[in-house]
C-alpha cells in the first residue's frame, strides 16, 4: 500500500475529528452525526495501517483522550459516543475490538 493512501487517510481523521469540534461548539443538540463519521474515517484508518508497526502522530493525536475530554466537555453526552469513543481507543492503540457481539462464550 502506497504512504499516500495512508496519508490521505490520516488526514481524513484529522480533517473529521476538526468537523467534530466545530461541531460541538452548538450547544443545543450534539453532533451524534459528525460523530459517528469521524468514527468511520478513523477505522479505515485503522484497517488501512493494521499490519503497520506505526500509525501518523496526527491520528494519535485526534484520538487519545477522546473518551475523557467528550465525557469533560458536556454534562450529557449520549452514551453510544462515549461507548464508540472507548471502543475507537482500544481498536487504534491496543490493537483489538472490545465490542464482542456474537462472540461470547455459551457459558456467559
Amino acid at each position: 500500500m502506497p504512504d499516500s493512501e495512508k496519508d490521505r487517510a490520516a488526514n481524513d481523521v484529522v480533517g473529521q475529528r476538526a468537523t467534530f469540534d466545530l461541531a460541538l461548539s452548538d450547544k443545543r443538540k450534539y453532533p451524534v452525526q459528525e460523530f459517528m463519521v469521524f468514527v468511520q474515517a478513523a477505522r479505515r484508518y485503522i484497517e488501512i495501517t493494521q499490519d503497520q508497526p506505526l500509525i501518523h502522530r496526527s491520528v494519535a493525536r485526534a484520538v487519545n483522550g477522546l473518551r475523557e475530554y467528550l465525557a469533560v466537555e458536556r454534562k450529557r453526552v449520549p452514551g453510544d459516543v462515549l461507548f464508540e469513543a472507548d471502543r475507537l481507543e482500544c481498536q487504534l492503540f491496543s490493537g483489538y475490538d472490545p465490542f464482542f457481539e456474537g462472540d461470547e462464550s455459551p457459558r456467559l
